[in-house]
C-alpha cells in the first residue's frame, strides 16, 4: 500500500493547499493519476503538491478547479502559497507590489524580479545556492502576476547598461531576457529605461531601490542588502530617494531610446536579428 502523508491544514498555505486539492479529488472519486491525465500533468505531480513537496503554479490550479469543480479555491490559493515560499524578510515587498498603483524600480546590475524571464531568474537564484530551485524560481515568477490584472499598476523602471552585457546564465539565456524586456516596448503600464555608459557619474550609485505609490496610503521606499531588505514610509527618506529617481529617469534614455539600444545589444551580443518592423509584441 503506498505511503500517504497526512497533511495538517493549518500549518502553512501550501499544506493547507495540498489538503484541499486531496479532498476534491478523493471526493470526485478520482485517483492521482486519474486527475493528472485530465489536467495533462502527470500523477507524481499532482502527489507532489497533495503532500506540499512541490509547489502549484496558477497553470496547475486552473485547470484542477475546472476539473474538480471547487469554485475556483485553488486559484484563490495559489497566490497566497507562492508568496508564502519567497524568503520572510522579501515577503512585505511581494505585498507592496500587489497592492501598488505605481512601482518605480531602479536595477544596476540585474534585471528586476518583475521582469525576469523563467531561465534568468533560475540563473540569477542558483548562482550560489542551487537547493529546490524549481519551487524557488516559481515563487519568484509568481510576483509577474499582477502585471496580468484587470488594473495592474504602472511600472517605471530604470537599469543601467551593464544589465544588458552582464551575461546571466549564457547567450541564449540572454537573448531570451532582453526580448522579453522588448515585449513592453508598447505597453503603456511597463516602461524600461536604459541608463546609458555615457552618462558617467549619477544618482543611483549608492545602489538598488524600489519606490511603491499607493492610491490613498504613504509612499514606500525599499532597499537590500545582500541577504535582508528594509521598507520605511520616513518622509525624508521617501523624498531623498524620489529625488533620486527623478535623476535618474532625467539622465536615462527615453523609453523608445532605450529600446533601440536594447535591440542594438541583442543583436550585435547575443545574435538575434529583428528588423524595425519585427519586433516582439507585448
Amino acid at each position: 500500500m503506498t505511503h500517504i502523508n497526512i497533511l495538517d491544514p493549518g500549518a502553512s498555505p501550501l499544506d493547507y493547499y495540498g489538503f484541499e486539492l486531496r479532498r476534491y479529488r478523493e471526493a470526485a472519486g478520482l485517483t492521482q493519476k486519474q486527475l493528472g491525465a485530465v489536467i495533462n500533468y502527470t500523477g507524481s505531480l499532482v502527489g507532489q503538491i497533495e503532500t506540499a513537496r512541490k509547489l502549484p503554479t496558477p497553470e496547475f490550479s486552473e485547470r484542477t478547479d475546472a476539473a474538480l469543480g471547487t469554485d475556483g479555491l485553488l486559484s484563490r490559493l495559489v497566490d497566497l502559497v507562492l508568496r508564502s515560499q519567497l524568503p520572510a524578510w522579501f515577503r512585505q515587498v511581494a505585498e507592496l507590489e500587489a497592492r501598488a498603483a505605481e512601482i518605480q524600480v531602479f536595477q544596476p546590475q540585474l534585471v528586476h524580479g518583475l521582469l525576469q524571464t523563467e531561465a534568468y531568474a533560475r540563473a540569477v537564484l542558483g548562482a550560489v545556492d542551487d537547493s529546490d530551485l524549481d519551487n524557488r524560481t516559481t515563487a519568484r515568477l509568481a510576483r509577474q502576476r499582477i502585471l496580468e490584472k484587470a488594473k495592474p499598476p504602472v511600472l517605471w523602471a530604470v537599469f543601467s547598461e551593464t544589465v544588458l552585457y552582464q551575461e546571466i546564465g549564457g547567450p541564449e539565456v540572454m537573448h531570451g531576457q532582453l526580448s522579453r524586456l522588448l515585449s513592453f516596448e508598447r505597453s503603456p503600464r511597463v516602461n524600461i529605461q536604459v541608463l546609458p555608459f555615457t552618462v558617467g557619474t549619477h544618482a543611483g550609485f549608492p545602489g538598488s531601490f524600489d519606490l511603491f505609490r499607493f492610491s490613498n496610503d504613504p509612499t514606500i521606499v525599499y532597499s537590500e542588502d545582500y541577504e535582508t531588505g528594509h521598507a520605511t514610509a520616513n518622509p525624508d527618506s521617501v523624498e531623498s530617494r524620489s529625488l533620486r529617481y527623478d535623476h535618474l529617469q532625467a539622465a536615462a534614455l527615453s523609453v523608445k531610446d532605450s529600446a533601440t539600444l536594447i535591440r542594438h545589444v541583442m543583436e550585435e551580443r547575443y545574435g538575434e536579428q529583428l528588423t524595425s518592423d519585427q519586433h516582439p509584441m507585448a
